[in-house]
């Protein structure tokens, strides 16, 4: 078992934790600004090959650092992301900055205010160097449904970086962004930070607000953190959690210190192991990463105790009726009338204007998750199906319920597989939900669930999956701050120095 890496201040900024980097901040020994120009020097060396942002903010990132630079001076009302650069998924809308949610339909949307966590991000000072790409409404696991064109994995940029959060997965786990957010519908965060051996974390439903996250299917999305390391997670959760009266499913309770809860310490802590989730069809190289994982929890004091989540076999069924039913709903507004992209001057009626409009501004799988959520919902079906894909998604949730009775947290493999090629699954669409297999549970449930590197498998990263009862973000990260305190895998950071960087800049929104 290798010791915990320790990066020297003298390593490249882009490469520091958000912890050392406020740590640096405070004592003075880097700016913001040039910690922003670092990474913005970072974007242009190797974007042009991992496509990780869609939009770079450069001139309005800058005027942040330096505005964090005056508070840092002043030494007052700092906060942990005080001058701290960040990416954010393109599906969380941000105030005159264009929003596209990774569809040409909103290619040219300017939202005329802020998403709650992005004003909570702001309040504590935050750098937000651009919006990233991902799979067009948050519909996919590869990030190869934007209409924009497919991100790469920086461990080998031949293959995918997860999805539908793959751009906030792989702009961290290149150095492009010290932390970033995502939303994660059915796996959107933990999955693409297992393929990119970065920590993506999804909150309890209801732990931080929606308000300003483009709706995919609002009874299950969430908006998460990507980071390098547990305390950063904990550091940037913080910041976003909290109630919101703009959003009607925020749950008013209390936001625990996270960071100060990360004690190393996890003797005694229960550990259920669900058999359902060790199966056939797992690579053995994620198999057996799991498996060393839980023997470190063992030397770290942790029990082991075998639960049974016999209902988990029904989570991808359920949730491909749930999912698609409320995205028919929610993506009916996109119709070429109330805004977004319109084809109407070339539409013969008002019901060629829809046909025309959706046509062209829907890629081919949100049209098929509308297709298949709307005939979900049609009359005479919506007993059969929609009706139990919810009975059965209560069945989920009393699985998880029953298990946390006999375990405070869930070790689980994130993925099946390591990242796949790139082109791989594009033309089986049951190959590609697969890769959500082990995910899509816990929001079935509502529950909270990290992703956190658990070593490799023929030099592709593997992630482990800690799931937590509902509002135990504080076990889960504990439990994944003990497991990095004693291994290395967070420490280790894609090697794109054979990449060739090209000087043409992205343009500022």
């Amino acid at each position: 078992m290798a010791a915990t890496k320790k990066k020297s201040p003298d390593t490249a900024p882009w490469q520091w934790t958000i912890h050392e980097a406020a740590d640096q901040l405070r004592q003075k020994k880097i700016s913001s600004v040039e910690l922003t120009q670092a990474h913005f020097d970072r974007i242009r060396a190797v974007d042009s090959s991992v496509k990780a942002f869609l939009t770079v903010l450069e001139d309005s990132a800058l005027s942040e650092a330096r505005n964090a630079d005056e508070k840092l001076a002043k030494g007052s009302h700092l906060s942990p992301l005080t001058g701290i650069p960040l990416g954010i998924k393109d599906v969380v809308v941000t105030k005159d900055i264009r929003t596209t949610a990774g569809s040409r339909f909103l290619e040219h949307f300017i939202p005329p205010y802020d998403a709650t966590v992005m004003t909570k991000l702001r309040s504590a000072g935050a750098v937000f160097l651009g919006k990233l790409n991902m799979d067009e409404f948050a519909m996919g696991s590869s990030t190869e449904n934007s209409a924009y064109g497919a991100t790469h994995n920086p461990w080998d940029l031949t293959r995918v970086p997860g999805g539908s959060s793959g751009g906030s997965s792989a702009c961290v786990a290149a150095g492009e962004a010290m932390g970033s957010l995502g939303s994660d519908t059915g796996g959107s965060i933990r999955q693409p930070a297992a393929l990119t051996n970065t920590v993506g974390l999804k909150p309890t439903y209801g732990r931080v607000s929606r308000y300003g996250l483009i709706a995919f299917a609002s009874s299950l999305d969430q908006i998460g953190p990507f980071a390098r390391d547990a305390r950063d997670c904990a550091y940037l959760l913080e910041t976003i959690a909290g109630y919101d009266p703009h959003d009607s499913t925020s749950i008013n309770v209390p936001v625990p210190h996270y960071a100060a809860e990360l004690t190393g310490d996890i003797k005694g802590m229960k550990i259920g192991l669900p058999k359902e989730y060790f199966v056939d069809g797992t690579e053995p190289g994620v198999t057996k990463a799991v498996e060393e994982a839980i023997e470190v929890y063992k030397k770290l004091g942790a029990k082991i105790v075998d639960i049974s989540l016999p209902h988990t076999k029904y989570g991808l069924p359920c949730y491909y009726i749930i999912a698609p039913a409320e995205a028919s709903a929610n993506l009916s507004r996109y119709d070429g009338i109330k805004y977004g992209l319109s084809l109407h001057e070339s539409a013969k009626d008002l019901e060629d204007v829809y046909k025309s409009t959706r046509a062209e501004g829907f890629g081919p799988e949100v049209r098929r998750r509308i297709m298949i959520g709307a005939y979900a919902l049609s009359s005479g079906y919506y007993d059969a199906y929609y009706k139990r894909a919810q009975q059965v998604r209560t069945l989920i949730k009393k699985d998880f319920d029953e298990a946390f009775e006999k375990c405070d947290i869930i070790v689980t493999p994130t993925s099946p597989t390591t990242a796949f090629k790139i082109g791989d699954r594009a033309a089986d669409p049951y190959s590609m939900y697969l890769a959500d297999l082990f995910t899509i549970p816990a929001n079935l449930a509502g529950i909270c669930g990290v992703s956190i590197p658990g070593g490799f498998s023929e030099g592709l990263p593997v992630g482990v999956q800690l799931l937590g009862n509902t509002f135990a973000e504080s076990v889960i990260l504990r439990a994944a701050d003990a497991f990095e305190r004693v291994t290395d895998f967070h420490t280790q950071m894609a090697d794109l120095s054979a990449v060739t960087a090209k000087p043409k800049r992205k343009k500022s929104s």
